[in-house]
This record gives C-alpha cells, sequence and structure tokens, in this order.
C-alpha cells in the first residue's frame, strides 16, 4: 500500500504526482497525527444529469450550521474550496464569508469547469475535468474563478482542489503563476471514468510538487487496504477491472478483508472503514489525513450520499462519531492545510540536504 515509509514513485506517474521520492514529505514518528477537512462548497445539481451552466442554485451554504457545531466542539477548523457560483453570488459566499471574518473556517478554490467563465468550451464528460479543456482555457476559467473569491471574499486563495480531481500537465504551471500555495486534487487510485486522470501510484503523504517547494500536494485521503498487505494496491487493479466489477469481486473481496479501497469521507464510507483506514496508514508511517465531502449533502436530496432526513443524521453522527475516534483514540489533532504547508516547509529547511 501507499502509505509506507518506504515509498516507490510510479515510473508511468501522472504529472502531479512526485517526481522524486525526496519530495515526500515524511513526518517523524513523534509527529502526532493531523486531520484537515476540506469540503467542496459548490452548486446543486443533479449528478446523474447532463452537465448544464444553469446550474447554480447555492442555498445549501447557509445551511452548514450542523457540521459547524460539530466542528466547533471538536475545535476543528474547515477549509471550504468554493467555486464560481458560490463565489459570485451573496447566497453563496456570505455565509461563508461570516465564518471566515470569525475564525471558523478558511477559503479555498475548486473549479467546476463548466459553470465557471469564460464559455469556450463545449459541454461534455471529458470537458467537466480541467485538464482536458482546450490550450489555455483552464488557466483563464481558474483566474476568473481567483479574481472573483478575492474580489468577494477579500482575499487570495492560497488553497485549490480541480473539479472532478481533473488536474493535468498545465496545472502546476497555472497554480504558481497565480501564487497558489497547497494543491488537494490528487485522488490515489484508478480513474474514476475514461476522462479522468490515473492517479494510480500516487501516495497517502504530503509531498511536494516542484524543485523549489512552492506548492504541496495534499491527497485526498485513500488507500487500498486489506489483508493481501503488498500486493494489495495489484490485487485491486485486478478485481476492480470491468469485468471483476461485473462479477462484484471487489464486493467480495472487501467482505473476506483481502483487499478494499476506502477514502476518508462520510460520503459512501462507513464509520469503521474509516477507522480502518486511518489505522492502516498510521500504522506504516501517514501523519496527515484529509476528510472531505461536498456541502450540498447537508441538505437530503442534493447527492446520492444523503437521499433523507434518516441519511442525514447518519451522516452527522460517522462525523462526530470519526472526531471523537481521531482526536481521543488515536491522540490526533486538527489542523488547517496551511499548518500543514507551514510544518512541511520548516522540516525542509531542517533538512541537512535541502
Amino acid at each position: 500500500m501507499d502509505g509506507g515509509r518506504q515509498v516507490a514513485v510510479s515510473r508511468a506517474r501522472h504529472p502531479m504526482l512526485p517526481t522524486t521520492p525526496d519530495k515526500i514529505v515524511l513526518f517523524p514518528p513523534s509527529f502526532k497525527p493531523h486531520l484537515v477537512v476540506i469540503i467542496d462548497a459548490e452548486e446543486e445539481f443533479d449528478w446523474s444529469a447532463p452537465f448544464s451552466r444553469k446550474n447554480n442554485r447555492v442555498d445549501t451554504s447557509a445551511i452548514q450550521g450542523p457540521s459547524r457545531e460539530i466542528f466547533e466542539r471538536f475545535g476543528i477548523v474547515p477549509t471550504y474550496v468554493v467555486d464560481y457560483p458560490v463565489s459570485s453570488q451573496p447566497a453563496g459566499f456570505k455565509p461563508l464569508l461570516e465564518l471566515l471574518q470569525s475564525g471558523k473556517c478558511e477559503i479555498g478554490a475548486q473549479l467546476h469547469s463548466w459553470v465557471t467563465p469564460p464559455y469556450e468550451e463545449k459541454l461534455s464528460e471529458e470537458n467537466s475535468y480541467a485538464n482536458r479543456l482546450p490550450p489555455g482555457l483552464e488557466q483563464r476559467k481558474l483566474r476568473e474563478l481567483t479574481n472573483m473569491i478575492a474580489e468577494t471574499f477579500g482575499l487570495r486563495p492560497l488553497i485549490y482542489r480541480a473539479g472532478r480531481y481533473g488536474a493535468g500537465s498545465e496545472t502546476l504551471n497555472i497554480l504558481q503563476e497565480l501564487k497558489y500555495e497547497i494543491d488537494c486534487s490528487v485522488l490515489p487510485g484508478m480513474k474514476l471514468s475514461r476522462a479522468a486522470p490515473d492517479y494510480s501510484g500516487s501516495v497517502a503523504q504530503p509531498y511536494w510538487l516542484d524543485d523549489n517547494c512552492s506548492v504541496l500536494e495534499i491527497p485526498v485521503t485513500t488507500a487500498t487496504v486489506g489483508s493481501a498487505g503488498r500486493r494489495a494496491e495489484y490485487l485491486y487493479r485486478s478485481v476492480a477491472s470491468p469485468l471483476g466489477r461485473w462479477l462484484k469481486l471487489p464486493a467480495v473481496a472487501s467482505r473476506l478483508g483481502i483487499v478494499e479501497r476506502i477514502r476518508l469521507t462520510p460520503e459512501g464510507s462507513t464509520i469503521d472503514e474509516a477507522k480502518r483506514l486511518t489505522l492502516d496508514l498510521m500504522a506504516s508511517g501517514s501523519r496527515v489525513f484529509a476528510l472531505s465531502y461536498h456541502s450540498p449533502s447537508l441538505r437530503p436530496g442534493n447527492t446520492p450520499y444523503v437521499r433523507d432526513q434518516k441519511d442525514l443524521e447518519a451522516f452527522l453522527r460517522w462525523l462526530e462519531e470519526y472526531f471523537e475516534f481521531f482526536m481521543s483514540q488515536v491522540g490526533g489533532v486538527s489542523s488547517t492545510p496551511l499548518e500543514i504547508r507551514n510544518y512541511a516547509a520548516r522540516m525542509r529547511n531542517k533538512s541537512p540536504t535541502s
């Protein structure tokens, strides 16, 4: 699995993966587990419907109270990565601006290309990934989003997530040009779809994306775990092939405890899976954990993960139970992406080889 302290860099790597092993930030065993919460603050839309520029409703920005109460109880300052509909409409940005001004959240950027000007591309599955846009358009869209966030929130965002995890060969250059310091677009593991980036061979730990260590990658916390041990990743790619999925082999392998891919989120992962993932990654050296979900999940019916009030109650219980587990049983602490970057920079400055 990819959480260990001895990490091999993938040969056929995606451009947002670490170029050399020394770019990976290996926090010492004495470093307490740190948890960051990154929320995709975005418009509400039908996930099963075709992409549409008309999906601009952002009412769920105002109903984040139940999760906020849980965050405050555990001393968690979440990062809301906001997209263009949220950052450009008062209904979207005002509730989050109040949290920002009271020190209860941080703000980053999330690029949903299909609802971000300029609207030059054809709407399609492929173009929903910013890295698949026509040349130069990813840069122009992210610049427009960055400027809008600066205007409405009064700050230049330093944290970036590509919508649908669609980062590519030009993303790092664009982030450097726009003075971003953190990317959280990498989803380790298999492709989500034919058009999605392939981040297989990625690692669970933070790592520097460039030689000057200007942009830190904090990947989505996801890993392949199970009794298969070092062969877990290879085995999972086999059972999760199209034929394997048709035969329901991933579910069989998971039930038997042989191999399973788990993401740190209340959206689709059980609380037991999240705990198992955390303990497995900790045992192999990981010290930074990134929990994420979508802001529209706080209203039943907006996402596949929260369909009714019962699901919402379970969603909130999941957060409470995981935070209690992380802070008490694991002995972890809450953090923010910018704090993690500061820790990583200090470690590099103290390194005799830096």
